[in-house]
């Protein structure tokens, strides 16, 4: 049905009168054409933002907790945040609304429940049964600061030391605190005279948990005994301690020392340690006491019924250094501790990290490993912030049995196997490599082809490295979700290393598929004398810039920072090429002030300028030699030096053409600001603030290369003076490589533009940017006016290439039929377009050249253009044409079609039966503005003014239910959605204001409602914008929290049931509850109940699901202990009877017998 339009109407009753409209309908088209009205499907209520999951390695941890039940990991970080960690694939992220960093987390095991401890002395309840977990409870501690918590395994009471030395206990079912304080006064000697400072150790003995340890940092570690409150045993060591542990029977435990030392001492012996070891000191000939080392940081105590032979290591008495090549002269004393336990079953894991002598300077941390007579010292990668050793069993008073180690790095997570020999590692299912090497640009691809995952996997997989641990990873808790998604996501990442990572997003989880590196293909500097030839930047010479990837044909182009672009084509087969193939273009810019005229449209079109042809440049197989012009500056020199020697290439993506642009005049090459490639054409395009250059990759030629001026012609419409050829050239945007946040970035190292697609900014534009982002960080509003309308244009700004768009359209007014083109956007808001007129395929497209033109076409818009789309006359999306992918490394089959076919734009809907001459729309979208221009008429049918006030920083053209969309993300924090082809405003929500360059670089959208962007230099924040995901994600995300029974307690065994001996338990409740204690100061803590928000209340229709299954599960266990009960009582009853009936009949025997007849 046809939709009825009263404007249609209204503007053919004034058509007649008016001559001159504003802004034509797109109703209005000249005689003889067709042009429908397109019925928009999309509306607002199809649209919701919302954040969905957080991929890569938590920035900056603090804290490490483990769930041996539930086998989930946590991990808080300095910033708030909270990740938690199942089996592969499932993950969840929740955040602090404090931002305070996290100091400590606790499970509550096996009750689906996690207490995090903050730097602003706030105790918070987690409840983990939900698939979003939510605050229960917050307690915020007034008067003194929290530095360490203990919750026993199986008890409410949470012990919280402070500060100030004192202990307070709170009840975590309903956080209050109980009246039950220890005090530091009464902790230690009533003879010391000083503080013992903050306390840093809290724990139960594990065979008493009436007996708490107590350690204080000054070296004094108390026995507290609860219930007679006061301290049994006093332990003083000279040195401060950092950490303590028990050994699980209970009678000995061990602390850690800032001198580097471990000692260990008996419960019942509080004088003297039995032994101290310093297990990195240099022992001294004369016997003096080893020489101080680095602090021990921590240390761990574990315990295994079978020893060393349990794993199979066999070990000698001297210790094993691992991965290190320590000084010699420094044997560790850990066959000394080993007297103390005589039997090989009985010989203790003792784990530590630091302890590291004072000379080994330079050398990177180390986790020690302590077993028996054997000691392993793994060195990693990046420092310790935290370690937990996984044991089988969650009880402290039983053997552990441990079998790995999770290790927390600053910026890694690794995980050591302990039962195999050398202690290999577990090889990492998680994505947590995002930032391996600083990312510094990122695409998203939503819905590709069902063949490219699996292909990128198989070439992916001959990259893995050898030696894990042969066994599954054991953090394996939870399930996962039941994905309604089933299109295939391709997330790909450039790195600051020359690297590109293709990752599987399919789903809401991230794996890695397969890593490129474009470095193999240039000569490495080996000393610092043999620099490149380039002072674009300091350091990352081959950070990737721009990504240009077509999925169909699998071709890959990228643009590095050292203004070079390499061409891949993917390949299943191994091949080596004796030579690289190279060109060298040289881009020349000699106009610099530019002065704009007034009115925003161009003038009249005149002829279009003559044709170009392609420049035959043969393929270089290196760099060609320094050369320098008559004024001895460098000149025709590239960046960087390709390698000269032959390659091998693996399967995957192998180099077709390396392209680098020359230094000129003494001047550097200016870094590539826009890159586009077409499969279907052979054709790849970059452009800088110089100009345009156009390659053909299959014939090696470069076919146009011109300045930005020269692209005009005679429709040039700014005046422009000559410049100086050695005037000092502008420095480009933000770096790349802000690895390390709040970094200065000096002006003259790697940058990049402001986006993946937009123009680098001049030095007051950069300076403004830096200034309004320090702004937006006190205010939240971005309100900086970086207008590049023709009436406000810095003199000194380059028209920089900004956008890049191959198509197959009409390229002038008069054209009755479309053609292969190419359009392209500027930084001053200008649209060009070039046609290409292509030889036919086959052979014939190896031997004729490409004939390149610029058309004459110009539109303009205000600000830089940032993206370009086509439509057809129904409103559907029309994608530049493409070849399919084929192996090229196969010989040919005789059958030729199969070379020539190609696969040429197809609509979304069926097409093909259109009339020839039907028109299209081109969708421009600028940092100010959108526009939608009728085609071959070049009238603007609809316009968007975007933003006034601030200025899109991404925008891109996608598909969403079945129609398509404008999706815009500004600086002031908005995203954006319009429709097509009318771009009625359908989304506009605040969701996150610029605050730093890397957001504005990763930021990106894809086809159904998907988004992403770097939000930490370690992590991606996946989001979406769709109404029908946002409802689906509840069952998307995976579950943490599963039924499991918690394992049976250890057998005490008949005879220390009988004499005693075994675990001694505690009625915590009578100890510390109202009645017996009181109840505690109000002044000191204050009881925040948990947020009722939007998101809590979704996640808690799961929650509320769990619970009831939960109190079912109690109710059937209540049941079945009623009906053992009952059983039991009936059982007893009969006992009775039978009892009471035999004493019956036993006085009825002797009732009449006398004392002397018995």
């Amino acid at each position: 049905m046809r939709k009825f339009n009263i404007r249609k109407v209204l503007d053919g009753l004034t058509a007649g009168s008016s001559s001159a409209s504003q802004q034509p309908p797109p109703q209005q088209h000249t005689p003889g054409s067709r042009e429908p009205e397109i019925q928009e499907t999309l509306q607002s209520e199809h649209f919701q933002l919302c954040k969905t999951v957080r991929h890569g390695f938590p920035y900056q941890p603090s804290a490490l907790a483990f769930d041996p039940v539930q086998k989930i990991l946590a991990v808080g970080t300095q910033t708030g945040a909270l990740r938690l960690f199942g089996r592969p694939g499932v993950e969840c992220y929740c955040q602090h609304d404090s931002g305070s960093a996290v100091i400590q987390l606790q499970f509550l095991i096996n009750e689906g429940a996690l207490v995090s401890a903050l730097a602003d002395d706030t105790l918070h309840l987690w409840n983990l049964r939900q698939k979003r977990p939510a605050i229960l409870h917050s307690l915020k501690f007034c008067r003194e600061r929290i530095t360490f918590c203990h919750l026993p395994f199986q008890s409410k009471w949470l012990y919280v030391g402070t500060e100030r030395g004192n202990i307070h206990i709170v009840n975590v079912e309903s956080f209050t605190l109980s009246g039950y304080v220890i005090m530091w006064n009464k902790a230690i000697e009533l003879s010391s005279k000083s503080h013992p400072g903050p306390i840093v150790h809290i724990s139960d003995n594990p065979m008493d948990e009436g007996k708490l340890l107590i350690g204080f940092e000054s070296g004094t570690v108390v026995l507290w005994d609860l219930k007679s409150k006061k301290g049994d045993y006093r332990y003083t060591y000279d040195e401060a301690i950092h950490s303590v542990a028990w050994h699980h029977e209970g009678k000995q435990f061990i602390c850690s020392h800032s001198d580097g030392t471990l000692t260990i001492w008996n419960v019942r012996s509080p004088a003297k340690p039995v032994q101290t070891i310093t297990p990195h000191g240099k022992q001294l000939k004369d016997g003096k006491k080893p020489e101080p080392c680095k602090p021990i940081l921590k240390v761990e105590f574990k315990t295994s019924r079978s020893g060393s032979c349990r794993q199979g290591q066999v070990f000698n008495k001297k210790q094993l250094w691992m991965g290190s090549n320590f000084q010699a002269g420094t044997p560790l004393n850990s066959w000394e501790f080993c007297t103390t336990y005589r039997s090989l079953e009985e010989e203790p894991f003792i784990i530590l990290s630091g302890g590291l002598s004072y000379d080994t300077v330079g050398r990177r941390p180390c986790l020690t490993v302590m077993h028996g007579k054997s000691t392993a010292v793994l060195e990693m990668d990046y420092s310790i912030v935290d370690f937990l050793t996984l044991c089988e069993t969650p009880y402290t008073n039983d053997f552990q049995e441990p079998y790995a180690v999770v290790v927390l790095l600053e910026k890694d997570l690794v995980l050591i196997d302990l039962a195999q020999n050398g202690y290999p590692i577990f090889e990492n299912p998680y994505p947590l490599s995002i930032h391996e090497s600083p990312v510094t640009c990122c695409e998203y691809f939503a819905d590709c082809p069902v063949d490219l995952i699996p292909a990128l996997y198989s070439v992916g997989a001959r990259q893995k490295r050898q030696g894990y641990s042969k066994k599954e990873w054991p953090i394996n808790g939870g399930n996962w979700g039941l994905g309604a998604q089933s299109y295939p996501e391709i997330i790909i990442t450039g790195h600051a290393d020359g690297s590109v990572k293709f990752w599987d997003a399919s789903a809401i989880t991230l794996q890695v598929l397969y890593k490129l590196k474009t470095a193999k293909v240039f000569e490495k500097s080996r000393n610092k004398d043999d620099k490149p030839n380039t002072d674009i930047v300091d350091e990352d010479p081959y950070a990737i810039q721009i990504i240009s990837w077509c999925p169909e044909s699998r071709m890959l182009c990228i643009a590095g920072v050292s203004a070079h672009v390499i061409i891949y084509r993917f390949s299943k087969q191994e091949v080596i090429i004796e030579v690289i193939p190279m060109l060298e273009v040289r881009l020349l810019y000699e106009i610099n002030d530019v002065e704009s005229p007034e009115a925003e449209q161009a003038p009249p079109l005149s002829t279009p300028v003559g044709a170009t042809s392609p420049q035959p440049i043969p393929p270089q197989s290196h760099p060609s030699t320094s050369s320098s012009s008559s004024d001895g500056l460098r000149d025709n020199v590239p960046c960087l030096k390709v390698k000269n020697t032959p390659l091998k290439q693996s399967p995957g993506y192998q180099t077709e053409l390396v392209i680098q642009l020359v230094w000129v005049g003494g001047e550097p090459p200016q870094q590539i600001t826009s890159l586009a490639v077409n499969s279907s054409y052979g054709l790849v395009v970059f452009g800088n603030c110089n100009g345009i250059a156009i390659v053909d990759y299959l014939q090696k030629a470069v076919l146009l290369n011109l300045g930005t001026i020269e692209l005009y012609g005679s429709n040039d419409p700014y005046r422009r003076e000559p410049r100086s050829p050695r005037k000092s050239r502008q420095p480009s945007g933000a770096g790349l490589c802000d690895i390390n946040e709040g970094t200065v970035v000096p002006e003259d190292r790697c940058k990049s533009p402001t986006s993946g697609s937009s123009s680098p900014l001049n030095s007051d534009d950069e300076q403004k940017m830096n200034n309004f982002i320090e702004k937006d960080v006190k205010d939240n509003s971005f309100s900086r006016s970086r207008s590049s309308s023709v009436t406000s244009i810095d003199k000194e700004s380059r028209e920089a290439i900004s956008a890049l768009h191959f198509c197959e359209t009409f390229t002038r007014k008069a054209d009755s039929s479309p053609s292969p083109c190419l359009w392209v956007g500027t930084t001053l808001g200008t649209v060009l377009v070039i046609a290409l007129n292509l030889p036919p395929g086959g052979e014939q497209r190896l031997l004729q050249p490409v004939i390149v033109s610029p058309s004459g076409t110009v539109l303009r818009l205000k600000g830089g253009i940032l993206r370009m789309a086509f439509l057809d006359t129904t409103g559907c999306l029309v994608p530049p044409a493409y070849e399919s992918w084929r192996e090229h490394n196969v010989p040919e089959e005789k059958d030729e079609k199969e070379k020539l076919k190609k696969k040429r734009p197809v609509s979304v809907s069926p097409s093909s039966s259109q009339e020839i001459n039907e028109n299209q729309y081109a969708v421009i979208c600028s940092e100010k503005q959108a526009k939608v221009i009728a085609l071959p008429t070049q009238n603007c049918a609809y316009k968007q003014n975007i933003t006034e006030t601030s200025f899109v920083l991404r925008g891109d053209i996608v598909a969403l239910s079945n129609s398509i969309c404008l999706a815009c993300f500004c600086a002031n924090g908005h995203i954006m959605t319009f429709s097509l082809p009318s771009l009625r405003p359908l989304l506009d929500v605040y969701y996150l204001p610029l605050t730093n360059m890397r957001i504005a670089r990763t930021f990106c959208f894809t086809n159904n409602g998907q988004a992403l962007y770097l939000v930490s230099p370690t992590e991606i924040q996946r989001l979406t914008y769709s109404q029908e995901t946002c409802e689906n994600l509840q069952e998307m995300l995976g579950e943490l929290f599963t039924p499991v029974e918690t394992p049976e307690a250890p057998n005490r065994g008949f005879f220390k049931g009988l004499f005693g001996g075994g675990a001694q338990s505690l009625d915590r409740e009578e100890l510390f509850g109202e009645s017996s204690s009181g109840k505690a100061s109000r002044s000191l803590a204050q009881h925040i109940p948990g947020p009722g928000g939007i998101e809590g209340v979704k996640g808690a229709a799961s929650g509320v699901v769990g619970e009831l299954a939960r109190a079912r599960l109690a109710l059937d266990e209540r049941g079945q202990k009623l009906g053992d009960l009952e059983e039991r009582t009936a059982a007893m009853l009969s006992s009775a009877d039978s009892f009471s009936k035999h004493a019956h009949e036993m006085m009825l025997k002797y009732k009449d017998k006398k004392w002397y007849q018995f």
